[in-house]
């Protein structure tokens, strides 16, 4: 069955399950409503509208279908993308950021109205203001903190530059709603794990991009990277690439034998242990696509690239690794995030000693 819409592309995978993608500059997004239905329909809107917003992007990158009017939240918006504070951070993240506050600032200030939040004044996104954007994405709690947390940045910085208008930041007054149970990236399980390796056996691209993943615990950002001039002595040496403008990070790692072992059994590139089939690295994206292909081709839906990161971290602290050896591992500055992996196994290790006490003790007959 051919799903015919622009930049729509079908296909059945190995399992002869019908998959369809929206495809546009490099970037795929599953389609999952049937196709004919007004639910698919809907997803077709929502995925060309990523691509073709309301508005042309002006000047300072914030979208704008009319001129920027000096002292409206539009304009703070384009002055904050204009600043040092912005441009240092990585590419990735700036263009995370400025698409959700490009989406804030095409958010209708209330339902029928032609008001914009973009065009209202600075004094107006008050914390009020800020819990509809942020109710807005109530089916959506980490998007509505990824609002909160974007918006915050904006005032954060306006304030230090002294923008006039700008006293406070009116979004630490509002709460942040708490991610869903089990939110975040599937993290991959043993079977899956397996299930994957039987589909990509060893000398395959598809197993060395797993265990590049799973046996360095690092980002696909930097695992495309990663090649023969960081190999010295048995250890991987490299900067992260998350944050390296600002407050970077360098990690020494051991070449796990089983890595090596992939790694000789491979085929690798000059520069980067990973590369196309024209021999030339991956991009993050380029990579992140190609990694969902092998996945499906494992009949592996949910799993992902990043999935891989929290699969390691949780076998890690399962096997008795403290807060402080998984962050020399993976690269986190404080034992917050690592103490979510070591207290779910402690009380993991815990309940299986004690789960028995459960039982009670017969009472010996005399």
């Amino acid at each position: 069955m051919q799903v015919r819409f622009p930049y729509v592309r079908s296909y059945r995978d190995r399992h002869g399950k019908l998959r369809v993608e929206y495809r546009r500059n490099g970037r795929i997004i599953p389609l999952r409503a049937a196709p004919g239905t007004a639910e698919f329909q809907a997803a077709c809107d929502e995925a060309k509208q990523l691509f073709e917003p309301d508005y042309k992007v002006a000047e300072g990158g914030v979208a704008a279908s009319a001129p920027l009017v000096q002292g409206t939240y539009r304009w703070l918006c384009a002055q904050y993308f204009g600043s040092t504070d912005f441009k240092q951070l990585d590419p990735d993240t700036q263009r995370a950021r400025r698409l959700i506050l490009e989406g804030t600032c095409r958010e209708k200030w209330s339902p029928g109205s032609d008001r914009l939040f973009g065009e209202a004044p600075i004094k107006s996104m008050s914390s009020q203001a800020l819990t509809v954007l942020r109710d807005r994405k109530a089916d959506k709690p980490e998007a509505a903190r990824a609002r909160l947390k974007a918006i915050s940045r904006v005032f954060d910085w306006a304030m230090d530059a002294r923008i006039v208008g700008v006293a406070r930041n009116p979004a630490r007054d509002v709460r942040y709603p708490k991610p869903k149970a089990g939110g975040g990236f599937h993290s991959w399980t043993l079977e899956e794990l397996t299930q994957y390796e039987r589909r990509h056996p060893m000398g395959t691209k598809a197993r060395l991009a797993l265990a590049l993943l799973l046996f360095t615990g690092q980002r696909k950002s930097d695992v495309v990277l990663l090649g023969p001039q960081h190999s010295r002595d048995g250890w991987l040496t490299f900067t992260q690439q998350k944050n390296k403008e600002r407050t970077p990070i360098t990690l020494s790692l051991p070449i796990l034998p089983v890595l090596q072992q992939i790694i000789d059994a491979s085929p690798t590139g000059a520069t980067t242990f990973l590369v196309t089939e024209h021999g030339k690295p991956f991009g993050r994206k380029g990579f992140g696509n190609k990694m969902r292909r092998w996945c499906d081709e494992a009949g592996l839906s949910e799993c992902t690239a990043h999935g891989l990161r929290k699969a390691g971290a949780t076998i890690a602290a399962e096997n008795g690794a403290t807060g402080h050896q998984l962050m020399a591992i993976f690269g986190w500055r404080t034992l917050k995030q690592a103490e979510l992996y070591t207290r779910a196994a402690e009380q993991k290790r815990i309940a299986g000693s004690a789960m028995s006490l459960l039982v009670p003790r017969q009472k010996v007959a005399k």
